[in-house]
């Protein structure tokens, strides 16, 4: 009996969790991180009496039956359940996957707060954890506060709503299930080819359960994230395509940073002189001033890797999706003989494009590539030329996007870029995902090491910026880290202010203020929907919205949840405020409102088309020319068989 007792240890669900996760742990090339060094977390019924206590006692006491007491738990407070995942994604992207956190919420409403931030990290291969209260197992009571009646299923919440956009999903109906539950839900977190989010629904009554858990459950366990090498014969048949190519382009995605194949990519180009492109997850896998990166590619892309695009012949994707931002909508490569070569550590994304699948991590991938080539392959001076001279020719183009000729005047978006890119080092790492900031970014945005610029575009989520910014301040303590926002973009989710003042997270967030969707704006005049719906102004007595702007003032907003304000009205005064707010040692906000950016200092336009089908029948002329445009355009298409 006394044997029995000393190889089990009595917790609730929610305590044993807690101590697991708080050993496990990843190790790349000889490097260890905590798996799980955080838990964010929002309380109620769902999940107070359960992970609530078992995180005081983590935090504060050990946990029951530890001595001396085990690894904590950090507990982060929260405001929203879709921030606290946007900061636990923001973490463990600037973290390369390595380290993540969890977040927990209540049943109910908290639960399916957690559903825009699960797509956003499933899209994006991002690890997070979630821990979900759910509805009683037992079912003392039916309905209970806040359940989901499902007439034809009784054992349907909506915590099911997490499923699709779940890589991993479990619902927690006994305490032992728990074990092979929690160690499924690590396997995936940790896999590089697998992860996303990952859920654990844990219905509030089995959260309190007490069970007797084996001490093995608690052991450390390190999950070794491996670097995959590539098959011999698909290693042959790459090289074979690229010493046959005479235009070959790299086409960079966020696999590159993932895998931290930074230096293995400027190697590979460096002896090679092939131009490498990158999609805006990949940007700064090369510094802007290499000579072979030519920038963003795409629909946001630079003119000078769209028109790379339009002719190469060998298309090397590392780490990339192939999204239709960066394929143009499937317009952009049109060299009739063109043919793919993907490398990426997951099969289902090296056969896109019909091409040459070259599973293996990024890192492992172009090293292998490079000592297969050897000496043997170099593209020819002329097209090294090439692009070193249209790459020249498009920085005197973001150089005009920058410029303003009169400092004592309201800035243009790019001009508000511009003024930060003169003050920025390599240290700073600059935040957004939404808007009309991803394709001035994507275009203009000069990076001056591998993971300054982080732009979320696999889902293009508004509110993502500011929690983020916290996830990375907390990942890089030390750093400047800026979440560029619109105004439409910071009214969507402003409400984590507060978390970064409470934990003293000294991000800087700068607002930019032009009244309304700017992004969207300017699509709907594309698409002949003339703005409709897009500012943010008084009805008119038509009932439209063009009356006056509306009297917000974010910036009064901002300091009312606890930050320092700065205002900004001329571009004189941004340099000042930008400068200010970098010294900051407390969150601070740099508030300007932006001109509408005319032919000189507005970015330049799209370099490569989107498809956004247009209405084939209508009476208003604007909408019967877009339509014309789009079929104009939409004849360029072609699928890479």
């Amino acid at each position: 009996m006394s044997s029995t007792r000393s190889s089990t240890r009595r917790l609730t669900v929610a305590q044993a969790l807690v101590a697991f996760l708080a050993r496990q742990y990843t190790e790349r090339d000889g490097h260890r991180h905590r798996l799980i060094s955080a838990t964010w977390g929002i309380f109620g019924h769902g999940n107070v009496a359960g992970l609530g206590q078992a995180l005081l006692e983590s935090g504060s006491t050990g946990l029951p039956g530890e001595a001396p007491p085990g690894p904590s738990m950090p507990y982060i407070q929260g405001r929203n359940e879709q921030s606290m995942v946007h900061a636990a994604v923001g973490y463990a992207r600037q973290s390369r996957r390595l380290s993540a956190h969890a977040v927990t919420t209540s049943v109910g409403p908290g639960a399916t707060n957690l559903v825009t931030g699960a797509a956003l990290a499933t899209i994006n291969r991002l690890p997070v954890l979630l821990l979900p209260g759910d509805v009683f197992a037992t079912r003392p009571a039916d309905p209970v506060l806040q359940q989901l009646e499902v007439p034809y299923a009784g054992d349907v919440s909506v915590n099911d709503t997490l499923r699709p956009v779940s890589r991993y999903f479990d619902r927690v109906t006994r305490p032992e299930a728990l074990i092979p539950a929690a160690l499924q839900a690590m396997r995936v977190l940790a896999d590089p080819a697998e992860t996303g989010a990952v859920t654990l629904a844990l219905p509030q009554d089995v959260q309190a359960e007490a069970y007797d858990w084996p001490e093995d459950f608690f052991a450390e366990r390190v999950w070794q994230v491996h670097r995959p090498r590539p098959d011999r014969d698909a290693l042959d048949a790459a090289r074979r395509a690229l010493t046959a190519a005479r235009r070959p382009l790299i086409v960079a995605g966020g696999g590159v940073h993932h895998s931290e194949a930074e230096e293995a990519l400027r190697s590979f180009a460096d002896a090679t002189g092939i131009p490498v492109a990158s999609t805006q997850a990949g940007k700064g896998s090369l510094p802007h001033d290499h000579p072979c990166d030519v920038g963003g590619i795409g629909h946001t892309g630079t003119a000078t890797a769209d028109e790379l695009a339009r002719t190469a012949d060998l298309v090397i994707g590392v780490g990339t999706r192939w999204s239709d931002f960066t394929t143009a909508s499937s317009t952009l490569f049109q060299n009739p003989a063109v043919r793919f070569l993907n490398l990426n550590i997951t099969s289902f994304d090296t056969h896109k494009m019909a091409g040459l699948s070259l599973v293996a991590d990024a890192r492992a991938a172009l090293e292998e590539l490079a000592g297969a080539l050897g000496s043997r392959f170099r593209v020819e001076p002329a097209y090294e030329c090439e692009y070193a001279d249209d790459k020249e020719r498009w920085e005197y183009r973001v150089d005009a996007a920058y410029e303003a000729e009169d400092p004592d005047t309201r800035p243009t978006q790019p001009q508000v870029l511009g003024a930060l890119d003169t003050l920025v080092t390599g240290d700073d790492i600059v935040i957004n995902a939404a808007g009309s900031l991803p394709g001035d970014l994507h275009k203009l945005w000069r990076t001056r090491s591998s993971d300054q610029y982080h732009v979320e575009y696999g889902y293009s989520c508004m509110g993502y910026e500011i929690p983020a910014a916290i996830g990375v301040g907390m990942a890089a303590p030390g750093r400047p880290v800026w979440a560029l926002v619109g105004d439409g973009t910071y009214l969507m989710n402003p409400t984590e202010i507060v978390t970064a003042v409470q934990e003293n997270v000294p991000i800087k967030v700068v607002i930019l203020q032009n009244h309304g969707y700017a992004s969207i704006g300017g699509l709907s005049e594309s698409v002949g929907a003339e703005r409709f719906g897009t500012a943010y102004r008084y009805r008119a007595p038509d009932r439209t919205y063009t009356g006056a702007p509306l009297p917000v003032d974010l910036a009064a907003n901002a300091a009312s949840l606890g930050m320092r304000v700065i205002r900004a009205k001329t571009v004189r005064d941004l340099h000042e405020a930008l400068a200010e707010a970098r010294a900051a040692d407390v969150p601070t906000c740099v508030y300007v409102e932006t001109e509408t950016a005319d032919t000189v200092s507005g970015a330049p336009p799209a370099q490569a088309w989107w498809d956004v089908p247009v209405a084939e029948t209508a009476t208003r002329p604007s909408a019967v020319k877009a339509r014309e445009e789009y079929d104009r355009q939409v004849a360029a298409r072609r699928r890479h068989l």
